[in-house]
């Protein structure tokens, strides 16, 4: 439109104002509509003064108490400053039906009405909603809306926002159904971001298993915004039979060039149904990689190794190669430390000198056996001896135990004088020794 026809309709739209405010100014009935609505609004100051105090008493719980009535109290308790605009909405409908039936006409108090409202939308705008993202959809949508329907040109702008079409090959929406899907399709990401954290939260703290537990988690992550994109589809007038073929294209692609994507994402679901491998054990598979599960995801799992190295292993590996799970089910695994003893020593002394000092380690575990020293050969320099024991974990950063074994083992042998041997070496000089 021309910028001549846009004057012209800003032209137009003030002559209307100004002769609907020159009606209201000299007609009896718009007096009396004036007077009502300002008696409406006394009366909601009034009755939000008695109100107010008392609800705010009996919605207030005790600082200590955590209860699911508790919190829901506190959630109303927010709402407590629209109490005043939603009380004056209220008599100005009041007032609008009672000046209906003896005049005939109430725009002026309809227009009061409205105006209550859209100080309900800033209320609502400026002191009751405290999420960043929430405050800025009201601030910039909700409140420019209601200031919309106040002045009455809402449904005109709707009807504009109607009549222009956007048609993509066999998809025709309109403006307003885009306007509509951005307002809605940002209110349902968000309120799936929050549903989720709440799922996740109740699910975490349900007796089960941690697979079970990870895949109930994305399970509830999946359905909850499926369901909000069905919503937006069907908000933003979109028929998903349309949609056909973009899915069968989807389909081919993952036939074909996402073959590795839906086959980790399967031995991902598989991962967490059986349970073979979680959240927390130590795994080794055959390809070298080793390291503390931390994470399980749809496509990947992520280990962590000691020196706090991400290692991202895709699902796959976990059903196609052999996997050695050091911590399953919380078993204990069995770990061996080597020593030698000097051939002039005893050696009918040391087993039992050695399981003796073994057993003082406080990880070191008695069942399913206690430490057990065993002799293992006769070496260059010493009698080699090898004690074998059960811990509940491994041998890593943690848990030293190779390491505070040896010590054990040192100050035993040295308390016991029993000589640890070192390796000797015999030089032979042949002819006569040099000047």
């Amino acid at each position: 439109m021309e910028p001549n026809g846009l004057m012209a309709q800003a032209h137009n739209a003030f002559d209307q104002a100004l002769v609907l405010a020159q009606g209201w100014l000299l007609s009896p009935a718009a007096w009396s509509q004036f007077a009502l609505l300002i008696g409406a609004y006394l009366l909601a100051r009034i009755a939000s003064g008695i109100i107010t105090p008392r609800l705010r008493t009996l919605l207030t719980p005790d600082a200590a108490n955590r209860s699911i009535l508790s919190k829901a109290r506190r959630f109303l308790l927010i709402f407590l400053p629209l109490t005043l605009p939603l009380l004056a909405y209220g008599f100005t409908a009041v007032g609008e039906s009672v000046t209906r039936s003896l005049f005939g006409s109430g725009e002026v108090i309809a227009f009061g009405k409205r105006v209550f409202l859209f100080l309900a939308a800033r209320a609502l705008a400026k002191d009751i909603v405290t999420d960043a993202f929430l405050r800025l959809l009201a601030r910039y949508i909700l409140v420019p809306v209601a200031a919309l329907y106040a002045l009455g040109f809402l449904d005109e702008v709707t009807m504009a926002l109607d009549a222009a079409r956007v048609t993509l090959g066999n998809i025709s929406f309109s403006a307003l159904s885009i306007v509509r899907g951005l307002i809605v399709g940002s209110l349902l990401f968000w309120l799936g971001q929050w549903s989720n954290a709440q799922s996740s939260s109740y699910i975490t703290q349900q007796p089960m298993r941690p697979a079970i537990r990870q895949l109930a988690i994305k399970a509830s992550e999946f359905a909850i915004f499926t369901v909000a994109f069905l919503i937006l589809m069907n908000v933003m007038g979109i028929n998903l039979s349309s949609l056909a073929i973009i899915g069968g294209a989807i389909g081919v692609g993952l036939g074909f060039g996402l073959q590795k994507i839906a086959s980790n994402f399967i031995s991902g679901v598989i991962l967490m149904v059986e349970g073979q491998a979680t959240v927390g054990d130590y795994v080794e598979l055959d390809g070298g990689e080793a390291g503390t599960i931390i994470k399980m995801g749809a496509r990947a799992t992520i280990l962590e190794t000691f020196d706090g190295r991400w290692i991202v292993v895709p699902n796959e590996d976990f059903i196609t190669t052999r996997v050695v799970n050091y911590s399953d089910s919380g078993s204990a695994n069995r770990l061996e430390v080597a020593f030698s003893v000097s051939y002039d020593t005893d050696i009918n002394r040391v087993p039992a000198i050695i399981e003796a000092a073994v057993s003082k380690h406080p990880g070191v575990l008695q069942d399913p056996e206690g430490p057990d020293c065993e002799l293992r050969g006769f070496g260059d320099s010493g009698v080699d001896f090898g004690v074998e024991f059960w811990v509940e974990g491994i041998d890593d950063g943690k848990n030293k135990y190779a390491s505070d074994v040896l010590f054990l083992i040192w100050n035993a042998l040295k308390e016991n004088d029993i000589e640890i041997p070192y390796p000797h070496r015999v030089v032979e000089i042949k002819g006569p020794m040099p000047a």
